[in-house]
């Protein structure tokens, strides 16, 4: 999830897990300034890597306040292997100054970044840097549930105890159903797996894991709650949508996202909403619901190759 602010759109300013994304790919960031900004666990992972690739991470800005933050802590005493991964990516990243109750009001530059300005405990200044990786929270992909009709609640695919939906016969399991690590994604997977499988009994056994998961994550989301300052920094000239160059004020004029993408055309670019409409979530309360297929681009040689496959299949006697 990527929140707009002043000079978000600037080169070298990027998402958290994107910087890491280019890093493993070749992106050369050794000896590099970098700042880290953003919420969540996400942040210490990414500083971490960042550094074991020669990249000089100056501080990490976790805009949780510092009671928050001990509070969470003293929760994962009940996952000591979760405490444990914190620890040593605390300590791999041991150079950077770990900055709570701080956020990114503005990234500086001209043609590209220079520094960013934050917010620390309500006292503005700048951090000169070469790059920013920026990030509040993951973002659940649920556009396949909704097309399939099944019914969200809070921004996550909607199940009951078994993992069912609100669709009848079709399961959710993992990063839909609510952002909570591969521990509690694998147990949602297994009962969903058994209760497809009709074997209610062995879906049960999973039970009580996954309701200790979900504690953790209960946590995650009271101690990592964004901050309202954080709608309030993107003023109407701020572009909300990248692709489609618009801005925040053009797309605050409607009522709802269905709306401005109608009359703006925010979120009908390459990225399909996917960076845009998280936002216009958090800043305006809408519910992002305009999904059509293909959910990701394909390639017109791999939708004509599918359509060969099913006419040979229907010639040699398949079902149509």
């Amino acid at each position: 999830m990527f929140l707009p602010f002043p000079g978000w759109t600037l080169p070298n300013v990027v998402g958290a897990g994107g910087l890491q994304a280019l890093a493993k790919s070749g992106l050369p960031v050794t000896g590099k300034r970098v700042v880290v900004a953003g919420t969540g666990p996400l942040l210490l992972a990414v500083a971490a890597y960042l550094t074991s690739h020669g990249a000089s991470v100056a501080c990490v800005c976790e805009q949780a306040g510092p009671s928050a933050l001990l509070r969470f802590g003293i929760s994962m005493l009940a996952f000591p292997k979760k405490m444990v991964e914190a620890v040593g990516l605390r300590m791999m990243a041991h150079r950077a100054v770990y900055l709570a109750g701080t956020y990114v009001i503005a990234a500086i530059g001209e043609d590209h970044l220079e520094g960013v300005r934050v917010s620390e405990g309500g006292r503005v200044r700048d951090i000169p840097c070469d790059y920013l990786a920026c990030g509040y929270h993951l973002a659940p992909n649920t556009e396949l549930a909704q097309m399939l009709g099944c019914g969200l609640q809070g921004g996550l695919v909607q199940v009951e105890e078994n993992q069912e939906t609100t669709k009848a016969g079709i399961y959710c399991a993992g990063e839909p159903t609510g952002i909570g690590g591969v521990e509690l994604s694998v147990l949602e997977g297994q009962i969903a797996g058994y209760a497809a499988a009709d074997d209610v009994e062995a879906a049960e056994r999973f039970f009580p894991a996954r309701t200790r998961y979900r504690k953790f994550v209960g946590a995650l989301k009271t101690a990592f709650k964004l901050r309202p300052e954080l709608a309030a920094l993107a003023a109407d000239d701020v572009l909300l949508c990248r692709c489609e160059d618009v801005t925040v004020g053009n797309v605050r004029k409607h009522a709802s996202w269905k709306a401005a993408k109608l009359h703006t055309r925010c979120g009908m670019g390459a990225c399909q909403g996917r960076v845009c409409g998280t936002a216009a979530a958090f800043l305006f309360g809408w519910n992002i619901d305009s999904q059509r297929p293909p959910i990701f681009p394909a390639r017109c040689s791999s939708l004509a190759a599918m359509s060969s496959s099913a006419q040979a299949h229907q010639t040699n006697g398949g079902p149509q």
